[in-house]
Formats: C-alpha cells, structure tokens, sequence
C-alpha cells in the first residue's frame, strides 16, 4: 500500500472513531492547494536538465502551512500529498498553530553539484515565492536539503518580498535559525520515547541517547545501542556500539563499514535484530507484510514518516509490539521549527536550554493527551494520535464556518 492510500485509510479510520459527518470527512481530506512546476536549469557542462518540484498544501485551519522539500529521485504527488496531509495532523497532535504542507524536487542531490543544487533551488522558489510566505506555507529542510537550502531559498525570497527571515525554518543559525534545530528530530525521539517507555517502568538508557542525538555525553543508564544502519551499510554488536566513536568513522570515512567497534550485517536484517526498541529513521514502508511477523522488538519507535504500511501494524498490533506512530514520535523537528518561527517573528532568540525545554514539555504533554484520547475511545497508539490530531483539526474547521 503506497503512502497516500495508507495515510487515506488511517484518516478514514480516525474520522470513524470520532463519528465526523460525511461532508466535514471529505473537506478535510482534499488538499487547499496542489502545485506542480517545471525547473529548468543549466549544469555546469553548459547542458540544459529539467527537474519536476511540487508543493502541496493540504490545510490551513490551524495557522501557517508548515513542511519540509525534500530532495529525492522517488518524490511523486502521491508521496507528497500523504507526507503534507500527515504534517496536518502532526502540528495539530504537537498542538503547535499550523496547517500541513510537503514540498519536493524529483532528483538524485549526490549527483548534482552545489552550484547546480543551488541553480535547481532558486528556480523552484521563483516558480512558487508567491504561494509560500510567513502566514501562508513555510517551508523547512527534509530529506535531500538541509540548512544551506533553506539559506538559498530564504535569500531567492527576499528578493521578491524583502528580509523576510521566518519564511523557512532549519535555517543557519547566522541566517536567523534556531539553537537546537539541528538535533531537534532525534531530541524530540528522545522525549516521546522516553514518556512511553515510563508508562511501562522502563528508561532509556545513555548509549541509546547518545545515538538519537549524537551527543558526546559519558553516561550510561542501563541501555544500549546494538545495531545501526543507513544507507552506507550497517553494524552491530551485541555488548554495545560505541556511538561516538562510530560517529567519528562515519564522518571520517563516509560510511558505516569497516568500523572496528562492531560486525557488518546486512542492512535489512536490522529490522528483525533481538533488541528492546526498534526505531526506522529513513524512508516509510520498511516494515511491511512480508517482514513484520519475524521482528523482535517490543517497541517500535516511528522516528520516520511512514515506515509501517497497514497491513504490518496489523500484525505487529496482534504480537503485542506497542507502536510509537510517526505523527507524534519525530514531531521534534517541527515543533521546534515552530519555536524558530516565533524567534523571527519576535525579532528575539532564545538560548538551546530553552528551546530544549520547551521541546521536552511539548513532546511530554502530547504524548499524555495521545494516552487519553486512547482511553476515551478505546484504541491503540497510532489511532489515539490521528483522532487528537483530526479532531482539532476539525473543530478549528467548524469553528471558522467552512460552509460559509
């Protein structure tokens, strides 16, 4: 099941949950605004290339539509459309004042170099400028891009608009970004993980932090990290990685092979390794029909976007592994890109202790109103996190007249 139609289904399921009338389900399920252009650009050869870039709107009852671009060779309007109707319900489950957007470019970003990158990201921001801006779409870094995109479109912009600094977030700290954006993703993991295994008497342990984060803390609680992939290859070791010193391979090296800390496995086999907490933190639909039955995990923490097709919750769901769902668990990243936003506004920053706070009782809080929604309508995680996420969706829809 392709992410459009497994994130439809949850929606649906959701809307059945809280008895939603018929007309306010199909409202909220259209998107406001679907954009596609053509970026055409020369390469450094003199060539001339062409690259396909969307941008989809989904809903801005809540406030400002808020999402990432990202960069990849597999963006397509169905990917985006269901990564833009997720980050709907996503700032409404963080409670932050944002509506959902995604935004992407179909291309390999390795194979471009920065100058062209930055040739492709200024022709996309000509081609939508006037449908982004500070109250309306603010973008933010994603899979491909990082904080120098964001530099580059923040500069195309003001171009247009004048200085206008919270028209994306994940900027460079010297551009106006926010002090603890960088590890907000993995630190906001961090906090949610660590609300739900207290519901179960558990803790996490130093070594796993100091994987999430990337920290160089000395501590240990009682975890560790056994096994970690990305796209280099993967390692393991069943007495503990050292996560600082795999850190400092992977960036010396570029890669996680060869590390003399642990074995290399086979990237795919990680998701069905012995361990407590599993955490797919790349691409959705790793975990599927025909690898769901032999995981090993008692939790799975969604640090990615969509990393469970349906079918695979179903099975997981009847093993009793308890699912951390992505809408609530990587809300990190755009929780404090919200905390950004207001910097800007502000014209006033605050200190990494702050927003670290700040996001911790923001992940802290969620997390309970997710475990009552639950309660109240007598479902698991993923459902408690889409019927919060909807239903404030829905009354702030109400509650502006949408019929009018």
């Amino acid at each position: 099941m392709n992410a459009l139609a497994a994130t439809n289904r949850n929606f649906r399921h959701a809307a059945r949950i809280l008895g939603l009338d018929s007309k306010v389900e199909k409202s909220l399920l259209i998107p406001f605004r679907e954009i596609k252009v053509e970026c055409t650009i020369p390469k450094d050869d003199g060539t001339l290339v062409s690259y396909v870039g969307f941008r989809v709107q989904h809903d801005n009852a809540r406030g400002p539509m808020k999402g990432g671009i990202r960069y990849h060779p597999e963006v397509d309007p169905d990917e985006v459309n269901a990564l833009a109707q997720l980050m709907t319900w996503k700032t409404a489950v963080a409670d932050i004042p944002y509506g959902g957007a995604k935004g992407g470019i179909g291309c390999t970003p390795r194979e471009l170099s920065l100058s062209e990158l930055e040739r492709l990201t200024r022709v996309f921001t000509q081609k939508i400028h006037d449908l982004i801006g500070i109250h309306t779409d603010v973008p933010a870094p994603d899979m491909g891009t990082n904080s120098q995109t964001m530099a580059w479109i923040l500069d195309e912009y003001s171009k247009f608009h004048g200085h206008s600094p919270a028209v994306v977030t994940g900027k460079p700290i010297d551009l106006g970004g926010s002090l603890g954006r960088e590890a907000a993703t993995g630190r906001g993991v961090v906090y949610a993980a660590e609300a739900l295994l207290a519901e179960y008497g558990k803790s996490i342990g130093g070594f796993w932090e100091r994987w999430v984060l990337g920290s160089k803390a000395h501590n240990e609680r009682g975890g560790k990290v056994i096994a970690v992939s990305d796209i280099t290859g993967a390692v393991k070791n069943p007495k503990g990685l050292d996560i600082p010193e795999l850190l400092r391979h992977k960036e010396a090296t570029g890669s996680l092979r060869n590390f003399h800390g642990g074995d290399s496995m086979d990237p795919s086999e990680l998701l069905l390794h012995e361990c407590d907490v599993l955490i797919p933190c790349a691409l959705g639909g790793v975990l599927n029909r025909e690898n769901a039955a032999d995981v090993k995990a008692k939790f799975i923490v969604e640090a990615a976007n969509h990393p469970t097709d349906p079918e695979a919750d179903e099975i997981l769901s009847k093993k009793g592994v308890i699912i951390l769902p992505d809408i609530y668990a990587n809300a990190g990243g755009v929780t404090v890109s919200y905390f950004e936003w207001v910097q800007n506004i502000q014209g006033f920053m605050w200190e990494e202790e702050q927003v670290n706070n700040e996001l911790r009782r923001y992940m802290t809080r969620a997390f309970h109103n997710i475990k009552n929604m639950c309660k109240t309508h007598d479902c698991n995680l993923r459902m408690g996190a889409f019927t919060l996420g909807v239903n404030r969706v829905a009354r702030a829809t109400l509650l502006r007249g949408w019929e009018a």
